[in-house]
């Protein structure tokens, strides 16, 4: 397991490390909003020019290439509701490529990468309705 780790690390399969936090214990001045985008394909690399591009942008923590009606699937960070507002509608949207957005703030989270967030209950049965 050790050599294969080290392997994938060395390949760069494995890119990072990090914990899970249940963020809303925390006293954290940060907002995440969830950003939907649409673009236009560029001539040459299609919607990976333009997600290259905005995945570039420190607010941005996570980009996605998505099917359906958003070619685009952004996770980004701010300290407020304005400062995430503001980098959507001054950096973001302005970008080459971008037809529009579709802005969502996260407020609670219930589960994160399979993690459920609130402990506390012994293991519930869901209900089974017919």
């Amino acid at each position: 397991v050790d050599r294969r780790i080290a392997e994938y690390e060395k390949g760069g399969v494995i890119r990072g490390y990090q914990a899970l936090l249940n963020e809303d214990k925390l006293d954290l001045d940060r907002v995440t909003a969830v950003i939907e985008v649409k673009g236009t394909p560029q001539r040459e690399g299609g919607v990976d020019t333009i997600a290259q591009r905005i995945s570039r942008f420190p607010e941005v923590k996570s980009a996605y290439l998505m099917s359906g009606t958003y070619d685009l699937l952004l996770f980004v960070e701010g300290g407020t509701l304005r400062e995430v507002a503001a980098f959507v509608s001054e950096r973001l949207s302005p970008l080459e490529g971008v037809l529009s957005t579709s802005t969502h703030f996260m407020l609670k989270t219930y589960k994160r990468l399979g993690v459920l967030m609130e402990s506390g209950h012994a293991e519930e049965r869901l209900s089974v309705a017919p």
